[in-house]
């Protein structure tokens, strides 16, 4: 097992010692997944930024497409943050202002610890994987510009519906821990996916 799968598992088995030992229902597994979108868009842009540095052309590229990126993927995930609020949240919660709801949410269910492991299994998979493997070499900015939505819509279809199936049978334990494990195997798939394509891709 490589050091960043090694890392992914580990980062995600953090969200079971919340559910087992302080009282997290689906809302702050699924707000904690959606943060996890955040750090994925913050390391496209590290990686889009880095892709074929030697390519003169590529810097024109990165002028256009790495705003567009950050104002397209900033309001994708911004949509999916207010539907997690609203169907997930506590009432009260004011899903349109996720500059005061996410951090109240972070704050009140302890989630700062699993958003840190997720962050730094991010950061080991893109220095690993991306900066020390070479796939900055290889990989495109029009590959890279559609990288995190094939990843993500795959990964939270299965996180919220699974989410769905666990409201509706109360939040027990055993469904939360088997909502985790899904999360971790589409997680596991969507890494070994990505190295097999940046490792055949070509500029």
């Amino acid at each position: 097992m490589s050091p960043s799968l090694l890392a992914l598992v580990l980062a995600n088995a953090i969200p079971i010692v919340g559910v087992l030992f302080l009282g997290w229902t689906v809302f702050p597994l699924l707000l904690l997944y959606w943060l996890e979108n955040v750090v994925v868009g913050g390391f496209n842009v590290a990686k889009m930024l880095l892709a074929q540095p030697s390519e003169p052309v590529s810097w024109l590229g990165k002028l256009f497409l790495i705003p567009f990126f950050i104002v397209h993927f900033g309001g994708f995930t911004y949509v999916h943050g207010v539907l997690v609020v609203a169907f997930f949240g506590p009432k009260g919660a004011q899903p349109f202002d996720l500059l005061t709801a996410v951090p109240a949410a972070i704050r009140a269910n302890h989630l700062g610890w699993g958003l840190l492991s997720l962050t730094a299994s991010h950061g080991l998979s893109f220095y690993w994987n991306y900066l020390q493997n070479g796939e900055f070499q290889r990989a495109s900015l029009n590959t890279l510009m559609g990288q995190p939505y094939g990843r993500i819509v795959v990964l939270h279809l299965t996180v919220l519906f699974g989410g769905w199936i666990v409201i509706l049978l109360g939040s027990p334990v055993p469904a939360l821990i088997i909502l985790i494990a899904f999360k971790t195997a589409a997680d596991w798939r969507a890494h070994k996916a990505e190295r097999r394509k940046f490792a055949t891709q070509r500029p």
